[in-house]
């Protein structure tokens, strides 16, 4: 996945976030005649679900950008969004690396009742690392990555919510984007260095290419970045609660409603460049990250972030099933207009 370079975006502190948990977060929702919509139940994430699609995507080998599985598996995630009835669009681009090669990328989006102007938007990377050189990797740094967790943990996520949208209906547009060409960047830590542009190329080139029309916006959208190894803890980035204080806000007090408090932490996590910072950037559409940031070491990721040893047995089912059901209930309450 990509080097999640520091973005210092300022001492914004958590005033931002004070401020807005003051506010009503109650709205009446009304369909689109203005008669009030009927009440769908939130629907149960099944965790086992979310782990074989994991696990599949695991099975075609690292997802490197020009290389077969990478092809075989853009394939497969196209034939499974279309099977539970979402209209896909295969958004292909090209892209320059930093080490000069020319990449093929496609950015697949998948939407759900497309024709509703009410809509959410949820997003993941797909790729895969090339090179496996983060500095507590102890085996070949040139090997790719298989990215279990970073990469295959939120799709397989999103893919279990799109199962779930196609057996239990609801008059609630979603998207569920997948970036392709996230973590091919070039190594860095300093946020001013130009070399941080070369990560999220996908995200950069959506957000540039947005798919929508007729005016149509989301009313806002989550990324899922490493949300499959146990014990996670999702923190406060800055870029999200710069951009978009009050779906952090909103997202981070339903998980602890729902007693997923220990996962999702009202605290700060740092600065970080992932692609909701695109989003945002580029698109205008308000978006925050859901992206596991222990304080167990130096570099601010989980240990096998980067290494030969981010493989399947470092997912955990019920991070999967938290992380699933939170957006599960984000979607269907706000249908409800129960949030």
């Amino acid at each position: 996945m990509l080097k999640k370079s520091l973005l210092l975006l300022g001492a914004l502190g958590l005033c931002t976030l004070l401020m807005v948990q003051c506010r009503n977060k109650k709205v009446e929702t009304e369909s689109t005649e203005n008669e009030p919509v009927t009440e769908v139940k939130v629907p149960l994430f099944d965790r086992d679900s979310a782990f074989n699609f994991v696990a599949k995507q695991t099975e075609f080998g690292p997802r490197v950008p020009n290389t077969p599985p990478h092809k075989a598996c853009r394939d497969w995630l196209i034939q499974q969004f279309k099977g539970f009835g979402m209209e896909v669009i295969e958004q292909d681009f090209t892209a320059k690396a930093f080490t000069g090669a020319t990449l093929n990328g496609t950015n697949i989006i998948a939407q759900y009742k497309p024709e509703l102007k009410r809509r959410l938007l949820f997003a993941a990377h797909w790729d895969s690392r090339p090179f496996a050189d983060s500095p507590l990797n102890k085996g070949n740094k040139k090997a790719p990555v298989m990215g279990a967790d970073d990469g295959a943990s939120g799709v397989g996520v999103l893919l279990e919510v799109a199962r779930q949208l196609q057996a239990n209906p609801l008059d609630l547009g979603v998207d569920i984007i997948l970036f392709d060409l996230e973590d091919y960047g070039a190594d860095t830590d300093d946020p001013n260095d130009s070399q941080v542009n070369t990560w999220c190329l996908g995200s950069q080139h959506w957000g540039s290419n947005v798919h929508y029309k007729d005016g149509i916006r989301p009313d806002y959208g989550v990324l899922l970045d490493m949300v499959g190894a146990p014990n996670a803890r999702f923190g406060y980035d800055q870029a999200s609660y710069a951009y978009a204080p009050d779906v952090l806000q909103k997202v981070w007090d339903l998980a602890a409603e729902m007693g997923y408090g220990q996962y999702f932490k009202k605290e700060d996590s740092g600065g970080i460049t992932d692609d909701h910072v695109y989003v945002n950037q580029l698109a205008k559409i308000k978006m925050i990250d859901i992206i596991n940031r222990p304080t167990t070491n130096e570099i601010g990721f989980v240990d096998h972030w980067h290494t030969n040893g981010d493989t399947i047995d470092k997912i955990d089912r019920f991070t999967l099933r938290a992380v699933g059901q939170v957006l599960l209930a984000l979607i269907y309450r706000e249908h409800n207009g129960s949030i």
